[in-house]
Parts: C-alpha cells; structure tokens; sequence
C-alpha cells in the first residue's frame, strides 16, 4: 500500500474529528439538558453524544428497547444519565443503570450521575435522588463483625499458607475501625482493601441474614442501602444484580419502569455465570459440618452421600455430559439430594435460643438450602434444546483440588428478556455493540425480538420486546489514526502456546515500537512465553499478568512509556491507557472459545439444530466481540496513533474473517510487515 496513506505519517495536529449525524434536527427536550451537563464537566458538544441522549429519552417514553452503539471518545455516559434523570424525575418512574466492570460504576456514582443531578436541579421539577446498589455480601455485617454470628470454620477453598492468623486478625481489625467511620459500609470505599478470605469474617449473604431480629438493624449497611434505593429516582447497580434478577429473584432490585444497561455486551455472560452452579465433596461436607455445628443434627446421611458423589465422579472423565447423569451419578445425585432435603426440614433454632445460635442456624439453613437446590436442578431430565448443560471438571489446585459436577443454562436469552426486561423500558449501550456489522447477535443473545429464545421455555415467559438499533459513531477517524496488521505471511496458530515465527514477529514489532506494546494473549502459557522470550531477547521492561496486582501492573505501564504489560482476558477489555504508552497492540490469535468450552459448545450444537449455523452464532460471535474489544484498547483519545498487530492469518484467509472484520474499529488495514514497521519506528521517533 502506498506509504502516502499510512495513517501515523499524517500531521499529527491534523482534524481527525468526524460529524456522526450531520442531519438537521429539531432540538430535543433533552438538548439542553445535556449542554447543561457538559458545560458542567467542562467538555464541549459532540454530535454523537446529542443523538444518543436523544434517542434514550424516546426509548425511555417509548418502552420499545433500544440497542445504542457509542464508540469510545462518544461520552456515552452523559448521553444516557441526562434523559435518564429526565425521564425519572419528570415521569415518576424510577431507572435502574447497570455497569459491568467497578471502574465505570465508581465514575459514574462518584462523578458523572453526581455532575448530571446537580446540572439539571434547578431545570426540573424537583432536585433528583440517586442511589448505589450492591449485593449483600458487598457491605459490611454489624452484627457478624460484633461476635453476632459463631466463629467461622476455615473457608472452602482457601489454599494452604495464604496468610497467618495475625495477618487475617489485623486485616479484620482494620474493618471494624472502618465500620464506625463509613456512612455506605461498601467494600469498595475501604482502602486500601482486604483479602477476601477477610471479608468473609465480617460479612453474610442474604439468607444468612436476621433481618428485622438483628440488633443492628436499625444500622444495618445493605439494609439502608435498598431503602435510599427505593427512595431514589436513579439507581446504580452492577451486572452481577441484574444476574439475579435475571435468575428468579426480581426483589433484589427495587420497583421500577426502565432499565439502563452500559457495558451491555456482557450482560449475557453475566447471568450464564450467576445461573451457573456445582455439587462436589467439599461444598457437601461443608453443608454437613454446618448442619452438625450450628443446628445439632447428625449429618451422618449428608457426608455418607457426599462420599457416594465423590466415588461416582471418580469415575466420569471431565467435559460434557451430553445424556444427562451416568446412572451411578444420578444416583449419588438423588442420595445427597434426599439427604438435604431432610435437614432443610430438620434445621430450626434451639428453644430459647440466643440470637448468636439463631444466626449460626440461619448459616447452616442458607448451606444446606442452595445445594438441595442445586442437586434439584440436577436431575431434571435434559430435554434437547432446553434446560441445563452439565459437565464434570476437575478443578485446579488453588480451589482445592477435586471433582466437581456444574450445571448452566443453555440458553438465557428468555430469563433476561421475560424476567429482567419484561414490560420495562429498555436501553442497552456499549461501545461494543454491532458484531459482523450488525446488531442482530446482541439483540438474540439478551431475547430481544422474535425467535431470539432458542432453548427458553417461552410458553412460560412474556412476549420478546421489539428493539431498535442506532450507531452513533466515534469522535475518532480511525482509518487515520491506526492501522490494523494481519500477519499473513506466519502460520495458522496451532496447539503451541508459541511459535518461534510468532516470537520473532512480536520481537520485531515491539522494537520497532520502541517498547510501548500491549500483549494480549490466548492463555497464561502464551503471555509467559512471549514475555520470557522478550526478556531475554530486547532491552525493554516487560510487566506480565500476575506478578502483581493487574491495577498496578497497568498503571506501570501507563506512567513507563517503553514499558510493555503481557496478559490474558482480564487485560482483553477495560483497560484504558490513552497516549504514547500504548502505541502497539499486540493479539497472538483469534479469540474463538476452546472447543471444549461446554457451555459454548452445547449452544453452537442447539443452533445447528435449530437450523442456524453454530459456528457462526456462537465462536465467531464470541471471538468478533473480544476482538473488537481488544483492538479498542489502542485508540482511546483523539491524539492517539498506533497500530494493532494480529498474528493469526485467519482473519484474511478464512471466510469468517470479514465477519470479524467488520466488528472491529475502522482502523487502516495492512498485510505488509515493513510498511508497518516503518509506520512504529516514525511514530517513536516522534518528540
């Protein structure tokens, strides 16, 4: 390709802004509103973001979903919180907003909603009312934290040697001194944090509460919290309790009319993750010694049916269980389920018992009352096409080591649109939302719109909502500012977390970036080998996914601008590193799913039945949403030029490979490795 249109050769003080809707329109009612917010925030108007906050007012009075595609630098947030508050206050019906990842809640709880309600105060009929909603186990417990619940027996899976008694005392003691200063009690407001295995000393779940027989209710932190919630015109929530929701349990939020969701392309993964569950012979003896200890009762049947499934599972090689339960299994299955049965029935406090036994019962109740649950589901009869996946795994050392039996639906597409958004208004919004050019797969994979339900018991659920899709571009022209490079001339990635091809081609790259690299990487076997063989090869710091906390990992490789940072998924999305230090993103292979993914795989199956193309539908639709959120990671401001380098040659030589393609940013394509080369050494060599 002629050098003349390499992208990073431009002026770099060139416009590279572009109109996204050039189109006259009238002023909306919430134009204003949303000039109001930005002028509070000190930013200046964008097209995109006006047409965006236009089109969630409509969707919010409407009722008819909307699927909303904002790229980054679009300022989203705003465009939605406006004719959120708008629509809250003005029609009395309070919003719920939910974010996936922490960072972006705590921007907006802490910064953008705060911005929002104070800007338009004084421009609606009453000032609004916001609140932050969180799982139980996310707050602090009074009570737990005062010696109102037995001492805690040692916790499932905690590794041996991770921490001493002193360090867990002194980490707890630093929360009880928290917990008389903090107004919220939320997890997230105490810093510097404290291991998990230390929350878990001063925290319950739900069903291990006491309610209104607490002698802190009155000051109870979750408690207080789903009052200001209910109280409140917006909510701030999180995928994880719209998983809920999403799961049969619609009270964890407070009533509502219209749901907010940011981050929307993992809402799905989200509610698969909470609907997911396993039976094992640690969780059972767990249950057992709980019952014993807490409630009294002999668990001798329990712990005699968990070694029964223990035996059984011995004998199941890992993966799918593609007819249901092997017969020994289900029998195990229906032995520990018999048996947890008899206590949830057995399990009641002592007469005249103080409400520390009361809250030791409540514990073993909570236990032994999930895994009857789980054990339940478990020997429900597979229907083709319906109902649950099952499959047996071996699990790693660091969780304890064993045989575990999980169970997760094939399909959620109807929980999410019959239980969650069912006759609710809808907006759902990322910067990550057209797949293959279309917003087809996102809208299928959350039940929106006719025949989206596959494998969902629709007779049982509301009609699908009808939706529409709007894209309202980027502020960034990124056909001028990146370049996306296929290594086409390497081999198609085989089973080797490396090949010498591949080092070499990320050695050449990274050096003629001069550093300056994000690596993201299929599995922790390819990011070691890679950043080993950088080490030893090139003379730039190379930070790699867990050898420190991932937060200062990033954070390194922000402020050190030849620093390179390798990782696997947790670095795929959400990290945001605008600026020179992040001029080369490096991806060693398609993300597809691993074939034997059994989840993923049961549902490209249930699509071929269906008549669909699973492939398609499934692996491909998971690897275009990962790849687009990995090449997003180099363009995030509109100074920034780079190039994202892909070292599969699949993407051009495969037919899938224009449908990946067209779900990533607009970037300037390329195959020719010294073009780009050249392209990274003039951009570091810039001043």
């Amino acid at each position: 390709m002629p050098a003349a249109t390499n992208p990073v050769d431009r002026d770099t003080d060139a416009p590279v802004g572009r109109d996204t809707d050039a189109r006259e329109v009238t002023e909306h009612a919430v134009d204003p509103l949303l000039d109001l917010a930005v002028d509070a925030l000190g930013g200046a108007r964008r097209d995109g973001q006006h047409t965006m906050a236009r089109a969630v007012a409509d969707a919010l009075d409407s009722g008819e979903a909307l699927l909303v595609q904002a790229g980054t630098g679009t300022g989203k947030s705003l465009a939605y919180l406006v004719p959120a508050v708008h629509h809250a206050v003005t029609s009395d019906e309070r919003v719920v907003v939910s974010t996936a990842t922490i960072a972006l809640q705590r921007q907006v709880v802490t910064r953008d909603l705060p911005l929002v309600a104070g800007a338009l105060a004084d421009h609606l009929p009453r000032a609004p009312r916001t609140a932050l909603l969180k799982g139980w186990q996310n707050y602090v417990c009074r009570n737990k934290l005062e010696g109102g619940y037995p001492d805690d027996e040692p916790v499932l899976f905690d590794a041996p040697g991770r921490g001493t008694p002193s360090d867990l005392g002194a980490q707890v003691l630093r929360v009880r001194t928290w917990a008389q200063e903090t107004d919220t009690g939320d997890r997230d407001d105490l810093q510097p944090g404290v291991s998990e295995r230390a929350w878990r000393q001063v925290s319950v779940n739900k069903l291990e509460c006491l309610g209104s027989k607490c002698r802190f209710f009155s000051e109870c932190f979750p408690e207080n919290a789903r009052e200001k919630a209910r109280q409140a015109d917006v909510v701030v929530t999180n995928h994880a309790m719209l998983a809920v929701a999403a799961t049969g349990s619609p009270g964890v939020l407070p009533e509502h009319g219209a749901i907010v969701v940011d981050e929307a392309h993992e809402l799905a993964d989200r509610v698969t993750a909470q609907a997911t569950v396993e039976l094992s012979v640690p969780v059972i003896d767990h249950a057992a010694r709980l019952a014993t200890r807490h409630g009294g009762l002999p668990a001798v049947e329990l712990t005699e049916a968990g070694a029964r499934l223990g035996a059984a599972l011995e004998d199941v090689p890992d993966g799918r269980l593609r007819g249901g339960l092997p017969d020994e299994l289900r029998l195990a299955v229906t032995a520990a389920r018999d048996a947890l049965r008899t206590l949830v029935t057995a399990l009641k406090p002592p007469a005249g018992a103080d409400t520390q036994a009361e809250a030791g019962t409540k514990q073993a109740q909570a236990a032994v009352l999930e895994l009857f649950e789980v054990a339940e589901r478990m020997l429900i009869d597979p229907v083709p096409g319906h109902g649950d996946v099952l499959w047996v795994a071996r699990s790693e050392p660091e969780r304890g080591g064993g045989v575990r039996l999980h169970a997760a639906p094939l399909a959620v597409a109807g929980l999410i649109s019959g239980l969650l958004f069912a006759e609710k208004s809808v907006v759902l919004t990322s910067a990550t939302l057209t797949l293959g050019g279309t917003f087809e797969p996102v809208a299928r994979s959350v039940g929106l719109g006719p025949g989206a339900r596959k494998g969902d018991d629709d007779d049982a659920l509301p009609p699908a909502p009808s939706w529409q899709g709007l894209d309202v571009g980027s502020p960034f022209d990124y056909r001028t500012q990146g370049i996306v490079y296929v290594a086409r001339h390497l081999p198609e990635p085989g089973r080797e977390p490396a090949t010498d091809s591949q080092l070499d081609e990320i050695a050449e790259l990274v050096t003629a970036a001069g550093g300056r690299t994000l690596g993201l990487f299929s599995s922790h076997r390819a990011a070691r080998a890679a950043a080993e063989a950088m080490r030893e090869r090139l003379d730039v710091p190379v930070l790699l996914q867990g050898e420190d906390q991932l937060s200062t990992l990033v954070a390194q490789f922000a402020a050190e601008e030849t620093t390179c940072l390798f990782g696997t998924l947790g670095l795929w999305q959400g990290v945001d590193v605008p600026g020179r230090s992040c001029s080369l993103v490096v991806i060693d292979r398609l993300p597809f799913p691993r074939p034997d993914d059994p989840v993923r795989s049961a549902r490209a199956e249930a699509a071929d039945r269906a008549g669909g193309n699973g492939f398609m539908q499934v692996s491909a639709t998971h690897a275009a949403l990962m790849l687009a959120q990995a090449a997003g990671r180099l363009i995030r401001t509109m100074e920034d030029r780079g190039v994202v380098a892909i070292l599969d040659p699949r993407l051009v030589t495969r037919r899938y490979g224009a449908f990946l393609t067209r779900s990533m940013p607009p970037m300037w394509p390329a195959t020719d490795r010294d073009t780009v080369l050249g392209a990274l050494r003039r951009l570091a060599a810039l001043p």
